[in-house]
């Protein structure tokens, strides 16, 4: 094994409902949606419109600001709605998925050894380029930018987070075929990081022309900004690209294919459902479909994404574009009578002192907190307590960032790191702060701020 990096801040939040079992190859969902909202300072520019049909590939809309980047249904069939919000914003392009998909072909099978321009030319056509992100900011890649490296993490240390190991199965060839044609993309180095313990899919061991680093330690260090972190740590001025390792996959489909192939594996984690399992279904898939017959609650609260980082969503919306985790979780808004002077039931915390109570009375406990809804509290001062620094495993001063964020203060802002994080980063520092700021949220903000601005 290569150095490891050893991480000694975090910290892992052990939850009931993870995930478990085989991948259930469940019926298509009856509609699929691609919501322009998942992407970050996107603005959209249709092109199609209600009644239109499609194959899987064909381009729904494009960013206005660089219409190079193509947006495409990852389903084939009839656009029946374009859902709009406040101030006519497009929120769903929604596609009647035909019983069997349909895809457009795309000549790319040669175009790997045909070298950078090939590659960009057939990722941006079938709208494959829309998986990668980059960084500074956490947006849609720019095509016209240099990287100085991609990065992709292979291992999810997140709470109730999708075993990667599962969600690759045996995609050898197309993982590979993914990593070299993100290699054409940079001058610099595609990297892999992997974990020091448990099993690690073959996909990635034998993974060629990367990489490989690897690590030790608590969540967050299995997020890839905290391996750039510690990789090639990103400087003002610099870009790097990202992405997960199932869309290496979808994007290695492509180049052994020729179709864009949006299938993927997502976890239904969280204690309200009645079986933690793995399902196999394209991007954009309807929420109730991934969930029927399968809630303990009508009650619960659902969220696309991670428990952390995740957005709370309801049956009738759609599975966010980047997320690979469906969550479910008890909703509790009920106040806790002196739950600030005693500790009335286990929770996860930093702190030891909801343990103590359970472990007293039932002599240990069971493995993993059912964790709900509940806040336990109302937003309070901001105050600077150090506890972000005992999770925060990179270089970095969260309080004061945060301030600086608060202060609209760019000069403060750069000299503290944010160009290194976005928001899964702080998202700990946001589960223990005391006085329950959005840290996540605040981030965002001075992340768009600084990117209109700076």
């Amino acid at each position: 094994m290569d150095k490891v990096i050893n991480l000694k801040k975090g910290l892992n939040l052990s939850l009931t409902g993870q995930a478990s079992g085989f991948v259930r190859d469940k019926a298509l969902s009856a509609t699929f949606a691609i919501k322009p909202t998942d992407f970050t300072n996107l603005i959209p520019k249709l092109a199609v419109k209600a009644g239109d049909e499609v194959k899987a590939g064909d381009v729904l809309f494009f960013d206005k600001k660089n219409e190079e980047i193509k947006f495409t249904a990852p389903v084939s069939g009839e656009i029946v709605a374009i859902n709009r919000g406040a101030k006519r914003v497009i929120q769903e392009i929604v596609i009647l998925a035909d019983k069997q998909i349909k895809f457009k072909q795309f000549d790319a099978k040669s175009s790997i050894s045909k070298g950078v321009d090939s590659v960009k030319e057939q990722m941006l056509l079938s709208g494959a380029w829309t998986l990668l992100r980059q960084r500074p900011f956490n947006v849609v890649a720019d095509p016209n930018a240099k990287p100085k490296g991609v990065f992709i993490s292979g291992f999810n240390s997140k709470p109730l987070g999708a075993d990667v190991n599962v969600m690759l199965g045996s995609e050898n060839a197309n993982f590979q075929a993914g990593i070299d044609a993100l290699n054409t993309l940079t001058d610099g180095h595609v990297h892999l990081g992997l974990p020091t313990e448990g099993a690690i899919n073959s996909a990635l061991t034998n993974a060629t022309n990367v990489k490989k680093h690897y690590f030790n330690g608590p969540h967050p260090a299995g997020n890839v900004g905290v391996q750039i972190h510690f990789i090639d740590a990103i400087n003002k001025g610099d870009t790097v690209y990202t992405m997960s390792p199932q869309d290496v996959v979808i994007l290695g489909r492509l180049f052994n294919e020729g179709i864009y192939n949006t299938s993927q594996v997502v976890a239904l984690s969280g204690s309200e459902f009645t079986s933690n399992c793995y399902i196999s279904t394209p991007k954009g898939a309807q929420i109730e479909h991934l969930i029927s017959n399968n809630l303990k609650s009508e009650d619960a609260r659902l969220i696309s994404g991670n428990i952390l980082t995740g957005e709370k969503v309801n049956k009738e919306t759609y599975l966010g574009f980047y997320d690979n985790n469906l969550t479910a979780i008890p909703e509790d808004t009920s106040p806790e009578f002196l739950g600030w002077l005693l500790p009335t039931y286990e929770r996860p915390s930093a702190s030891r002192t909801f343990v103590w109570f359970k472990r007293l009375l039932a002599k240990g406990r069971a493995e993993g907190f059912n964790v709900n809804t509940n806040m336990h509290g109302e937003e309070r001062a901001y105050v600077v307590t150090g506890e972000y620094d005992k999770v925060m495993p990179m270089d970095i001063l969260p309080n004061q960032l945060i301030k600086s964020v608060l202060a609209n203060d760019i000069d403060k802002m750069e000299e503290l790191g944010i160009y290194e994080v976005v928001e899964e980063d702080l998202a700990l520092c946001e589960f223990i702060c005391t006085s329950k700021m959005p840290v996540q949220q605040i981030l965002r903000d001075g992340l768009n701020y600084i990117q209109i601005e700076a």
